[in-house]
């Protein structure tokens, strides 16, 4: 076995071990099964929202684009830093004491004017919602491990994502959402450890930012550019459009599930600050290394989704090439179990509730999803920044406004709801369909367009849901 090998499989496995190790905590009920029981620790839940939120989507799919785009992916990573900054700020504290007046283990139950009705309309429309697009998401997490296992060890893709898949329902099984937070934790520090190391290596090929923004210019002058080429609308929308995507966070389920899962609300504060202080240096860290990678590869990818793989694996010792891959696998691993517990949460609480309170059946649940999000990841021909970004507008653009809603208490009855859901996914599907999205993430107009209807309906609200 090589060093790469070695040290991957060394990290993996105790990432099994941290997940396993959990079922000494739990109770074999639902709610523990999916809240681990309202009790965790903030600097746990905190490490691992930003463990979840940063997943394949920034190890695969965002250095990929900064390969492509250059400096002005920086946009991006700021703009989704300020809008998740907004959300935690004004909507995660209002969140967790929404719960505790109203205790939930599913977020389909939060769009419902009465979370306690499980037959409501608005509940079983808002799971299908939360399944179809979580599932996608899940799939791309799973497809950006298995293209990092592709360049590292020529393993075919679907090996890789059903061992990405196998690990997940292992750990998941064996405790719940305590052991999607317990592996998050671990994997949070393999993560930034990965991201720092890569950039240590680009340090030490290219030299400090300004010589590496020389080294971009000879490359390409164009990669050196902050407004990003053919913006439709200018660089301020095109940065409030990312500001947008950060603000989706308030209709992400694998995310709000853990802020449920606090001690208290009391807690937030200090879970925002454990989840900023990680996040915010490797946001910075994220799309440096990859204007490093563009320097250090040009010329030599043929998809730039594999960037970070070939980086590694050309330019660290093996030892740490199967730690960053670790941490590649971790990022992807850490996103997509607590999506496949959502979407099990959603079929057997939401949409078949007499399985709700089985805490066999739920589980049941969990490996059922997990092969349906298994067959996409092998079937979709997209690359993972677009699945990931798609996915993550839909959620935050149909379920986002109508919680936020709820746990400030407006007015806001079932037609309403439906209709905000309704013009969001047309509103989304009609802005990539003209071609937009390059310009304006699609979530800032769909959630105006959202926002909108709920206006022009306020006149007209009743006290049924």
């Amino acid at each position: 076995m090589s060093a790469t090998a070695y040290s991957f499989s060394v990290v993996l496995v105790v990432f099994l071990i941290i997940g396993v190790s959990s079922i000494r905590k739990k109770h074999h009920d639902v709610n523990d099964y999916l809240t681990a029981g309202y009790s965790t620790a903030p600097w746990l839940i905190g490490l691992s929202s930003v463990a979840t939120n940063n997943s394949g989507y920034m190890f695969i799919g965002l250095v990929g684009y900064t390969w492509v785009a250059g400096v002005s992916a920086f946009w991006i990573a700021l703009g989704w830093l300020v809008g998740d900054w907004l959300a935690w700020r004004g909507f995660h504290q209002r969140l967790r004491r929404y719960s505790e007046d109203h205790p939930v283990n599913t977020i389909p139950a939060l769009t419902a004017l009465n979370p306690a009705t499980a037959s409501s309309p608005l509940r079983v429309v808002s799971a299908v919602i939360t399944l179809l697009f979580l599932a996608v998401y899940a799939a791309a997490q799973l497809k950006a491990g298995s293209k990092a296992l592709h360049v590292m060890f020529s393993w075919p893709e679907w090996l890789g994502a059903m061992l990405g898949a196998l690990v997940v329902v292992l750990y998941s099984f064996a405790g719940g959402i305590r052991a999607s937070i317990w592996t998050d934790v671990a994997q949070s520090f393999v993560m930034l450890f990965g991201m720092v190391a890569l950039f240590v290596a680009g340090l030490l090929a290219v030299g400090w930012p300004w010589q590496l923004g020389a080294a971009l210019t000879a490359v390409d002058p164009a990669l050196t550019r902050w407004t990003p080429d053919g913006l439709l609308f200018g660089l301020v929308p095109f940065v409030l459009g990312w500001v947008a995507a950060g603000l989706g966070a308030i209709g992400q389920p694998h995310i709000l599930v853990r802020t449920i899962a606090l001690r208290s609300p009391e807690d937030v504060p200090a879970a925002r600050r454990v989840y900023f202080a990680w996040y915010l240096p490797f946001a910075v860290l994220t799309v440096t290394v990859g204007l490093y990678a563009r320097v250090l590869l040009d010329g030599s990818l043929i998809d730039p989704e594999m960037t970070l793989p070939l980086m590694a694996q050309q330019f660290l010792p093996e030892v740490l090439t199967g730690i960053v891959l670790a941490a590649i696998f971790a990022a992807t691993l850490s996103t997509a179990d607590s999506m496949l517990l959502s979407c099990s949460a959603a079929i057997s609480q939401d949409l078949i509730p007499r399985f709700g309170q089985s805490y066999v059946r739920t589980k049941l649940g969990t490996l059922a999803v997990t092969l349906v999000v298994l067959a996409i990841a092998l079937a979709a021909p997209a690359n993972v920044f677009t699945l990931v970004v798609f996915a993550w507008s839909s959620l935050g653009g149909t379920l986002g406004p109508v919680i936020l809603l709820r746990i400030v208490h407006a007015p806001l009855n079932r037609p309403t709801a439906m209709a905000m859901m309704a013009a969001s996914m047309v509103t989304l599907i009609t802005w990539q369909a003209l071609g937009y999205s390059e310009s304006i993430y699609e979530l800032l107009p769909t959630l105006l367009v959202a926002f909108l209807v709920y206006g022009l309906m306020f006149p007209f609200q009743r006290k049924e849901a």
